[in-house]
């Protein structure tokens, strides 16, 4: 039985193991390419058993209330950003500590919560108690994380990947959560399942998501290197800078091989028939993971404060994870456009999957034309982290029916990812916008200097539009809570 309430396209008779062709039909490409599509092969896991559905279950509560504290957060930094309304709001200090708790919650907690969920589904029973625990000591620290923006702010520290409040007790929920997602990395590693001699979809899958438990893993050791050898003596932001620079990296490897074994499984359940091999998958798989290990050469061939450190794993990401990415959403975006038939209940699916390869693809265009310190930054990396967002959201789509709910359903259930998409692609074209006239990062209100009537309007496209991504993103919950109330 599989995972997916969808039914999707089983593999044909001549197929070998997990749906693969017997024969070489070619890959990608030319006259034999509908031959290929015939004989793929089946993306798409096994259910999984009680213990580990339930431990998926805990991860994807603590990932909702991750989203609802980060859309409150969003909210608050959309309109100190937005000219007319920022005058009636504080500025300095209010807009960075929202935005570093934002930041911290969407990506940080959200994408750490649907791993656990991911991992859990993919791994043996056994040690099940231990992921447990990591669920505890992660909700214990995101809860400390968060109040610390209300109770004990300190200093907001805007350090790429993993900024902080420069305070006890959010540097306590920040050790405490990064204790559980260590615990759960480790337990996904000794309880992973073997994917096999010869594996098919199935076990193409499996490879990608015990490939990011590996590059979680990497970014691991590169936080206890960062520890013991950046230099305590740096200030705030320069330390926290250079701390985070090669774990936030590695984790990058991390949050891409979840969202192409996203893709793969969604296109899957949609009906569409990718015409990839499992063995291509697999060695695409394995590209990415083998970029991640540029991470500790490079923490054993430069110093870690020193420039060859840093653009060592700036190219090992847009290497690596470019080579990766490419193949799989060009095979995916030919498959739904050749798919004809969408089971029934995958339009929501459909619509996450299509949103997110399109935004996906905005940030990554937007980053080659990145120069100079500006919005244009944030606007490429917007684009991409939603990107990766709305995969994950249809995969919890598609999980749901085997988590004990129901499949969501209706029009709100297809519009959502729609209107997030529409709203983040608004909002990072008025980043764009403003970015040409040069309005700064991180600033809000009055020090964002804006002079002139298309940077005003840039800045006012890019509220409007984090306003529609903000109720896009908060209709997931809704979406989400909706199925949840009815158990099957």
């Amino acid at each position: 039985m599989i995972i997916s309430q969808w039914p999707s396209p089983r593999p044909s008779p001549a197929s070998g193991r997990g749906g693969e062709s017997a024969s070489l039909a070619p890959v990608l490409g030319g006259e034999g390419w509908g031959e290929g599509v015939a004989a793929a092969a089946d993306f798409s896991l096994p259910i999984a058993g009680d213990t580990q559905r339930a431990l998926a279950r805990g991860w994807l509560y603590l990932g909702l209330v991750a989203l609802i504290g980060s859309g409150l957060f969003s909210l608050l930094l959309v309109l100190a950003r937005t000219p007319g309304i920022s005058a009636w709001l504080p500025t300095g200090d209010f807009f960075r500590v929202s935005l570093v708790v934002h930041v911290d919650l969407s990506v940080l907690v959200w994408f750490s919560a649907i791993a656990g969920m991911l991992w859990s589904l993919n791994t043996a029973a056994r040690g099940a108690v231990w992921s447990w625990v990591a669920l505890g000591l992660c909700a214990a620290g995101s809860l400390l994380m968060s109040l610390a923006a209300f109770v004990s702010p300190g200093t907001p520290i805007m350090a790429n990947y993993i900024p902080v409040l420069d305070s006890p007790l959010f540097h306590a929920g920040l050790a405490v959560f990064g204790a559980g997602a260590a615990l759960q990395v480790l337990r996904s590693l000794w309880a992973a399942e073997r994917i096999g001699p010869a594996p098919g979809g199935e076990g193409a899958l499996r490879f990608g998501l015990n490939a990011s438990v590996v590059a979680a893993a990497v970014a691991l050791l590169a936080m206890a290197a960062s520890l013991a050898l950046v230099p305590t003596v740096l200030d705030g932001k320069a330390y926290y800078e250079i701390l985070f620079w090669g774990v936030g990296h590695a984790l990058q490897f991390t949050w891409t091989l979840l969202m192409l074994v996203a893709w793969l499984w969604l296109a899957q359940a949609c009906g569409a028939r990718v015409a990839l091999s499992p063995r291509v998958v697999l060695l695409l798989f394995a590209l990415a993971l083998a970029s991640v290990f540029v991470t500790p050469y490079a923490y054993l061939a430069h110093d870690v404060a020193s420039v060859e450190h840093r653009v060592l794993h700036t190219w090992a990401m847009r290497f690596g994870g470019g080579l990766a990415i490419f193949p799989v959403a060009l095979a995916v975006v030919l498959a739904l456009a050749r798919a004809r038939d969408l089971p029934p209940n995958a339009r929501p699916l459909r619509a996450a999957l299509w949103s997110s390869i399109g935004l996906f693809a905005a940030g990554g265009v937007i980053g080659l034309f990145i120069g100079g310190s500006n919005v244009t930054i944030p606007a490429h990396y917007h684009g991409c982290i939603v990107g990766v967002t709305l995969a994950l959201m249809g995969l919890v789509y598609l999980l749901l029916p085997q988590l004990g709910w129901r499949a969501p359903q209706g029009r709100l259930a297809v519009a959502q990812p729609v209107l997030y998409a529409v709203g983040q692609f608004m909002h990072i074209a008025g980043l764009v916008w403003s970015g040409g006239y040069g309005v700064q990062r991180k600033v809000a209100g009055s020090e964002q200097v804006l002079r002139g009537t298309g940077e005003i309007a840039g800045m006012g496209l890019m509220g409007l539009g984090g306003l529609v991504a903000i109720v896009g993103g908060l209709l997931f919950v809704v979406v989400v809570w909706r199925a949840m109330r009815t158990r099957r």
